[in-house]
């Protein structure tokens, strides 16, 4: 906890410990691309996703990125990824674990909070947020 006297904010730093459930889940859902990839594999009735279509779906992500968030999501057990050796081009695919499945709900919860609110943006006038899916 911070030191500081009572009445007086704290930095972040200082008052949450980064072991703190909220600081860790933050930090990871925070990285760029992160929510976005694990909406694009919620999307749609496919239950496994090659590379390739996840990358077709996230406009302006670099192979670079979308591998290595690919892989941190795998680690987090969010994702699961497969790969069939016996095809060439090797097939890697990707699908949501039950635990990513649980945190597209969280996202929709946020959109719910957003609309709410009014937090809106050009884009979401133009594709009509409120209809969309998330």
């Amino acid at each position: 906890m911070c030191a500081r006297m009572a009445g007086e904010r704290c930095r972040q730093e200082e008052n949450m410990e980064r072991s703190c459930p909220i600081h860790k889940t933050m930090d990871f859902i925070g990285k760029r691309w992160t929510l976005m990839i694990l909406l694009e594999l919620h999307r749609g009735s496919a239950k496994w996703k090659r590379y390739s279509v996840v990358k077709r779906g996230l406009k302006g992500i670099t192979p670079k990125i979308l591998s290595m968030r690919m892989k941190e999501l795998v680690k987090e057990e969010m994702v699961r990824k497969r790969v069939d050796a016996k095809t060439f081009p090797v097939k890697s695919e990707y699908s949501l674990t039950e635990r990513g499945e649980d945190f597209v709900r969280i996202i929709r919860e946020i959109k719910s909070w957003g609309l709410k609110w009014k937090v809106k943006n050009e884009v979401c006038k133009t594709v009509e947020c409120q209809q969309c899916e998330f």
